[in-house]
């Protein structure tokens, strides 16, 4: 195996204090994992959708493995591995590290059960615990950034998990129920369409500082923008019905080539989970099935799909630096998973522009590396660098993202034809 020991840290620690505040975190975000896969039954954790979803299961082993492969077998030289076979089947992607399981086929993976996954994830938190509250000083300070990756990756799991569920759950026609919200979750109004107006000038972009980032975040550069404007608000279901009812997916006027290609060839008449009940537009839900309510974000949009409603309505996509810069300032506040909501809402008077939580949001911005930008040497300089291609930058999380996650300079990326994700759509347009 290859060794990760001269790893440049992927990341700019927030500060540990101490091995308890770092094993106080580590336990919050693993138990957060088992609390979200608590509704689901043993055979719901072991299947699998389609060949982008992964079973709970995996998400759970997986993340597991990370810390078992980049920290335990690394900084402690009598760790044996749990069981030799779980670094074949649950590694994802790192091949600086080994070959891995197929990821669509990870579903026929019926061994390993629930069971054994979750006492993997027992035995390898006993031990984390153990090393991280029994480092030495200088130990912890080497290996801290590498477990605050860990933490952040699993994160990224938790909200992946969710995703998947409700993929899975959609093909079930009893549209099973993963966890109720309470009544008035969703109940808040959209107040009318604003813009908020930028001028021409040269902005900073990406992360500088204190607190976590991830290496695709950085280096820190300037960038001449534009004027611009963007609106105060995502785009509503109710907006997105409009563009439905004007002929939207019947017309090619708006949309990219290859967007108007995929409609017609997979026949998308409507975003992902939406469905006519008795002449009114439905959609599943992770609550169930429930009719479209016309003030909630409209998500499960593909780039292709977000592009050419914001061509229709007038105005564009934002650029990923564009978004950034209207965030910059913003409290981190909004509708998180932390709020056990599930759901996408609109924004309340408290969190303003709702920049951040419930929808992921496109841009029109190709997934790129930043000026001056060098992934890191070793197994996790494979996390982000090498998926520069093919892919388009969504900004501010979702409702299933964890608040101690997200941040203005968080740079997600996914295919333009991804629509199974909590993605959604806030409009920009050129300005003078």
């Amino acid at each position: 195996m290859t060794t990760i020991e001269a790893l440049d840290p992927i990341t700019n620690p927030p500060s540990t204090d101490n091995a308890k505040h770092l094993a106080h975190r580590y336990q919050e975000v693993r138990q957060t994992s088992l609390r979200l896969a608590e509704p689901l039954t043993p055979e719901d954790m072991v299947a699998q959708s389609m060949a982008d979803a992964s079973p709970v299961k995996w998400h759970l082993a997986h993340t597991t493995w990370f810390f078992e492969a980049m920290v335990l077998r690394e900084a402690r030289p009598d760790y044996d591995w749990y069981c030799a076979d779980f670094h074949y089947l649950f590694n994802s992607y790192y091949n600086t590290l080994g070959k891995q399981f197929t990821r669509s086929q990870r579903g026929l993976v019926s061994r390993p059960g629930v069971a054994e996954t979750l006492a993997y994830r027992e035995h390898v938190d006993q031990v984390m615990s153990s090393f991280l509250l029994g480092a030495e000083e200088a130990e912890l300070a080497r290996w801290a950034p590498i477990v605050e990756v860990g933490l952040h990756h699993e994160q990224q799991h938790q909200e992946l998990l969710l995703t998947d569920v409700k993929h899975l759950f959609f093909h079930n026609p009893l549209f099973p129920v993963y966890r109720q919200w309470p009544a008035d979750a969703t109940s808040v109004t959209s107040p009318p369409l604003g813009w908020q107006h930028f001028p021409k000038e040269i902005y900073s972009i990406g992360h500088q500082g204190e607190g976590f980032a991830y290496d695709n975040e950085g280096p820190r550069h300037e960038t001449l923008l534009h004027a611009f404007e963007i609106a105060d608000r995502l785009v509503t279901c109710g907006e997105y019905l409009e563009y439905m009812e004007a002929g939207g997916y019947e017309r090619p006027d708006h949309w990219l080539s290859e967007g108007w290609a995929t409609v017609q060839e997979l026949g998308w008449d409507s975003p992902l989970y939406w469905f006519r009940r008795d002449d009114e537009w439905w959609h599943y839900t992770l609550a169930g099935a429930r009719p479209v309510e016309a003030e909630e974000p409209v998500m499960h949009l593909s780039l292709f799909e977000a592009d050419a409603y914001a061509r229709w309505a007038g105005a564009r996509l934002p650029t990923e630096m564009e978004w950034e810069a209207a965030a910059a300032g913003e409290p981190i506040i909004g509708n998180f998973v932390e709020n056990e909501v599930f759901h996408a809402r609109a924004a309340t008077a408290e969190e303003g522009k709702g920049m951040f939580g419930n929808v992921w949001e496109w841009t029109s911005s190709s997934y790129a590396p930043y000026p001056g930008y060098r992934p890191p040497e070793g197994a996790l300089g494979e996390y982000n660098g090498k998926f520069m291609c093919n892919q388009y930058v969504l900004r501010g999380g979702s409702f299933a993202t964890s608040r101690s996650h997200i941040r203005a300079t968080y740079r997600n990326f996914f295919p333009a034809s991804a629509r199974w994700q909590f993605t959604g759509l806030r409009l920009a347009k050129d300005s003078t």
